[in-house]
């Protein structure tokens, strides 16, 4: 695989860009007080974050992600483990993708 000098210059700029938003969050949070508020919105975050990467592909209404997407519920229900459903959401969209035709 053959890569010019703009290849490696993005990606050094994408890595430092997601470098100094993390850095920032964790500086930035030294001054802010940790209410009930903010602990419930930290906490959150994590499905708001999952929702925003999986919207996309349930709106497209492909049976492979809705096949997925019930199995995840199923799973969060029955374990109440998110990675486990996850996991097992992602297996079942890569087994759908396989077997129905697109």
């Amino acid at each position: 695989m053959d890569a010019d000098l703009t290849f490696y210059v993005a990606v050094a700029g994408m890595a430092a860009a997601s470098y100094a938003c993390r850095v920032a969050g964790y500086l930035l949070m030294g001054w802010v007080p940790i209410t009930p508020r903010v602990e419930a919105a930290l906490r959150a975050m994590p499905i708001g974050v999952m929702t925003g990467i999986v919207a996309p592909s349930v709106a497209a209404g492909r049976p492979p992600e809705l096949v997925g997407l019930v199995v995840v519920a199923l799973l969060m229900r029955l374990t109440g483990q998110d990675v486990l459903a996850a996991v097992g959401g992602a297996a079942v969209v890569a087994l759908a993708r396989m077997l129905l035709p697109a």
